[in-house]
């Protein structure tokens, strides 16, 4: 029974309804995780682990357990930097608790609020012990070096659990010859992103609020202050949790976990996808039963499935969607492996990730990464390589079939005179429903493109003739993604009846400075570019007609998906190509069709987290968190209500010298 903690129903201002916010010490809390799997057998209990001194706890191996109870150091003097307001919403939380003494000591790390130490009784942090491949290669156990999670909460209204832990709280069983810390530096990028993808509707871990130990000095490649961010998810289990177990051969937890996981983090065994008719996988895997019983076997012979297989599918088709809209919106992870891959299909553990800007897509963020595995043309392959680690890990209980539930398999394992079969049945479930991760992706990423560009169906021929056509020409004039899809929100139809017109608006496209000396002449450039545009007019008529509220129409529709960005920089038409001697940064006041175009998109690109690590951290600066915080929010609106200026800069051309910038996994 899932055990929880409050004060009763009361909520912060007295009203018990559902749509009621509680303050942090009355939110109703569980601990789901703990009370359904085991823990660490050298600390059993919380008041085990609360009674015995630190050092005590490790770091060190755990064995036979998926978590050990620990408490977060204290933070002396913390101060509390920002709060997302669309957190507290969707954690069901007041917003003015934020102010309060219990809040502020609870994501700091000073405060156990769901658990009594007289009486031993409530629920107690823990962290969670993983492994992982790290760059393709077995890492062993890693675990919550410096994660703790504290409790549960699952919103009143929309029913959604998840799982509260800080980041940065100080050393656990798991941080191996580390401190357990995070440094400011990484922690604004992380609270930032989290909640940036989260706006623009990517599955994504969450972030609460961002705090600063003054107090803390945290040395990395340099020494830093530290800070803890308070993040949020439906699950915090990775593939790299079944891969330990799998590594120490525990069969029985593979199973235990694997049940868990359908039962507890997704709605039950009849949530999962049934096994696809057969045909085109392209007309089929977006449409999939559910609704198949614990019991039932689908299939037959290689091709048989059970539960366990359907368990596999869902994370392999969450996982496709998840990198899907990575692809669609050019983010980068940076460090995809397998303990950065989510069961749940979320963007996660973020370090040197970022948002291409020109489209290139061999960049890695990550500066170690000098094979570029982890690069943005890599990340749907990655992403199923380690997808087909986890078959590994599940690959037993799957090729089982009809007979995983026997009481020798269970208790004994694999018969000699079965083993074949098993084995066989286990490959083709894998390479089947691999194929199931390419159908699934692409069509998830179709969708999002052709919403991008502000058609209302896919037709044959889209992929290649506009997709693939407008991404190959941004790569070899190296030009930027995310502002491409937004300038083409405010392009009219009437903008590009004539080829002259075409040409000088392809002139919207380029960077303020003008062209590269790779991206060949400005004439052959626009013609590239105005081609396009032609195919793309083409398809916008069929889709939206001839109609005079076509257009507006349209850009309503094309606003809602591509993030705003500052078009007062775009480079004039048909002039000679010659970089100002002005800031990059510099707007020009000359548009592309001889006037001002009025749509300032947002996205926290790497050289905007840069100025605002410098900012918060040297100059002393608090608002600016709190304004691009507002922004990430909220990246489909036209103007935020701040500093217009500043808006407009950081919604504009990145600086030509703050391109492509990578960082380290420390960040």
């Amino acid at each position: 029974m899932t055990a929880h903690l409050s004060n009763g129903s009361a909520t912060a201002n007295g009203d018990s309804s559902p749509s009621s916010r509680y303050s942090i010490k009355d939110l109703p809390k569980s601990n789901n995780f703990t009370s359904h799997l085991p823990p660490d057998p050298a600390f059993p209990t919380p008041s085990d682990s609360h009674k015995a001194p630190r050092e005590k706890l490790g770091p060190r191996l755990v064995k036979g357990a998926l978590y050990t109870y620990v408490r977060p150091e204290p933070t002396q003097e913390p101060e509390l930097l920002a709060v997302s307001p669309c957190a507290l919403e969707d954690l069901n939380i007041a917003s003015q608790e934020t102010e309060g003494e219990d809040f502020k000591e609870t994501v700091a790390g000073n405060k156990i609020i769901a658990w009594d130490e007289t009486t031993g009784k409530g629920i107690y942090p823990w962290a969670q012990c993983y492994g992982g491949y790290q760059f393709g290669q077995w890492a062993g156990q890693l675990g919550d070096g410096r994660a703790i999670s504290l409790f549960e909460i699952q919103n009143q209204e929309t029913k959604i659990r998840y799982e509260l832990q800080l980041k940065g709280a100080g050393r656990t069983p798991y941080s191996r010859f580390a401190d357990g810390k995070a440094v400011l530096r990484s922690s604004i990028r992380e609270f930032i992103v989290s909640e940036a993808l989260n706006a623009l509707k990517i599955p994504t871990t969450r972030a609460l609020s961002l705090t600063l130990a003054p107090h803390a000095r945290v040395r990395r490649e340099r020494t830093e202050p530290g800070a803890i961010v308070a993040r949020f998810a439906q699950s915090w289990l990775r593939i790299g949790t079944f891969d330990l177990l799998r590594a120490r051969g525990d069969r029985a937890l593979i199973r235990q976990l694997s049940t868990y996981v359908a039962e507890e983090v997704f709605p039950g065994w009849e949530s999962l996808p049934a096994q696809l008719p057969a045909g085109e996988l392209k007309d089929t895997a977006i449409s999939v039963q559910r609704g198949i019983t614990s019991q039932e076997i689908q299939g037959e012979a290689e091709s048989q499935e059970n539960r366990f297989t359907r368990l596999y599918r869902e994370i392999v088709r969450r996982n496709a969607k998840m990198v899907a809209s990575w692809q669609a919106y050019a983010f980068t992870n940076g460090v995809l492996n397998t303990d950065n891959t989510s069961i749940f299909g979320l963007s996660i553990d973020f370090g040197p990730f970022a948002f291409l800007d020109n489209f290139d897509p061999n960049y890695t963020p990550n500066h170690d990464d000098h094979s570029q595995r982890y690069s943005y043309r890599n990340q749907p392959s990655i992403i199923w390589w380690n997808l087909v680690r986890l078959g590994e890990a599940m690959g037993e209980l799957m090729g089982a079939g009809a007979r995983c539930d026997e009481t020798e398999f269970v208790e004994e394992g694999v018969r000699k005179d079965w083993v074949d079969e098993l084995v066989a049945r286990a490959e083709n479930l894998i390479q089947r429903i691999g194929e199931e991760y390419k159908a699934v992706f692409l069509a998830e990423y179709t969708r999002l493109m052709t919403a991008r560009l502000g058609l209302k169906e896919t037709k044959d021929g889209d992929f290649d003739t506009l997709f693939s056509g407008l991404l190959d020409s941004l790569e070899a004039l190296e030009l930027d993604f995310n502002h491409t899809f937004r300038k083409l929100c405010n392009i009219t139809m009437a903008d590009l009846e004539t080829e002259e017109q075409r040409m000088d608006v392809a002139g919207r496209f380029f960077h303020h400075e003008g062209l590269t000396g790779l991206a060949g002449s400005e004439d052959d450039a626009r013609k590239r570019i105005a081609t396009w545009l032609d195919k793309w007019r083409a398809r916008v008529r069929e889709d939206w007609g001839d109609e005079a509220t076509a257009d507006g129409e349209r850009a309503a529709a094309m606003k809602k998906v591509n993030p705003k960005v500052s078009l007062s920089t775009p480079f004039p038409p048909q002039q000679p190509i010659i970089s100002p001697s002005a800031s990059p940064s510099t707007p020009s006041s000359q548009a592309a069709d001889g006037g001002a175009d009025p749509t300032p998109q947002f996205t926290p690109r790497s050289w905007i987290l840069d100025e605002l690590i410098t900012r918060v951290e040297q100059q002393g600066e608090r608002d600016v968190l709190r304004r691009v915080l507002h922004m990430a929010l909220n990246p489909f609106e036209d103007s935020w209500g701040g500093d217009a200026a500043e808006e407009e800069r950081f919604c504009g051309d990145v600086p030509r010298g703050n391109r492509a910038m990578q960082c380290s996994c420390s960040s």
